[in-house]
């Protein structure tokens, strides 16, 4: 099943997509309820239809985790900071991740705004899983069964930005948290049945600007499974239905791996308002997007030095 939101002349509703049109539910059905056990008696409740121009980012999640699991994206991207920069030894030990902005969703040909600021402007070609059934402290083994769907995840990352405040304890916010692109649909892991390749999926990714290809990869190539990932992310706290899990950006799906291996920043050049930008995945499908002029930006003073003992 692919399951979709589309706005209506009711506001947005839940959808099942079949070929070109989004056959619209009920509006008491929800996505979480697509996402659920008895997905097929929810999906029965049509009302109508709309095509796929109609189309939303299909959910709005309560949490984002965004992981890093792709150990040639690391490879590039670490060169950034010097070109002879192994990767990390601590990235090999866990499927790290960090929180992003549930407020920032945005959905397929949805106008991106630049972040405030930003100067280098950069995509990031991701898979993300959909929690369906609450869990904690799960098994590996345990954890495919609360995975509801997947679907295309770009990860917008202003690189200027977020290059001055990993430089801080606290990690990445403003460099991440003004665009988050989820679409065009959530697919239901028995469509990704025949790309399966053990615990992993056998899926092409490739990344296109202007319709002119960046780079690809395979999402067999990640160094964890989502399994695993879902497993991570529920250790010592709750999964719940909506949850989104992002893969983290496979190799060669951002200019920033590419500005490492090649030690500039302007090959290819960063992102900029009139770029479009498309996802590909096999299996799930496409989401184009085009950045725009970002909103003004309200400068802050520098701090204050402390002014008591």
């Amino acid at each position: 099943m692919r399951i979709a939101r589309v706005q209506t002349e009711d506001g947005p509703r839940a959808g099942v997509v079949e070929g070109e049109v989004v056959r619209v539910l009920a509006a008491e059905v929800d996505v979480l309820d697509l996402l659920g056990a008895e997905r097929e008696r929810f999906a029965g409740r049509v009302v109508g239809e709309a095509g796929l121009d109609a189309l939303l980012a299909p959910i709005e999640p309560p949490t984002i985790r965004d992981f890093s699991v792709f150990e040639q994206h690391i490879e590039g991207a670490i060169k950034t900071s010097s070109p002879d920069a192994p990767v990390p030894e601590v990235w090999y030990e866990r499927p790290y991740c960090y929180f992003s902005n549930p407020y920032a969703i945005t959905g397929p040909g949805e106008d991106i705004r630049v972040a405030p600021g930003a100067r280098l402007m950069d995509l990031e070609l991701e898979v993300a899983a959909i929690i369906g059934r609450e869990g904690r402290n799960l098994r590996p083994g345990a954890a495919g069964a609360h995975i509801a769907g997947y679907t295309i995840f770009n990860d917008w990352s202003a690189r200027d930005i977020g290059g001055k405040e990993v430089q801080t304890p606290f990690g990445q916010c403003k460099g991440k948290d003004f665009a988050n692109t989820l679409g065009p649909w959530i697919v239901t892991p028995d469509e990704l049945e025949p790309w399966r390749d053990g615990d992993r999926y056998d899926l092409s990714l490739q990344a296109f600007i202007n319709g002119v290809e960046l780079g690809r990869d395979t999402l067999a190539n990640m160094a964890w499974s989502f399994e695993e990932m879902v497993a991570y992310a529920s250790r010592g706290t709750w999964v719940r239905p909506g949850d989104v899990l992002g893969s983290g950006t496979c190799g060669s799906g951002c200019l920033l791996e590419l500005w490492g291996r090649r030690g500039s920043t302007q090959d290819p050049p960063p992102l900029r308002a009139g770029d479009v930008v498309t996802l590909r995945v096999e299996g799930i499908g496409e989401l184009t997007n085009r950045l725009v002029e970002g909103f003004e930006l309200i400068e802050l003073p520098r701090a204050r030095t402390r002014a008591r003992a």
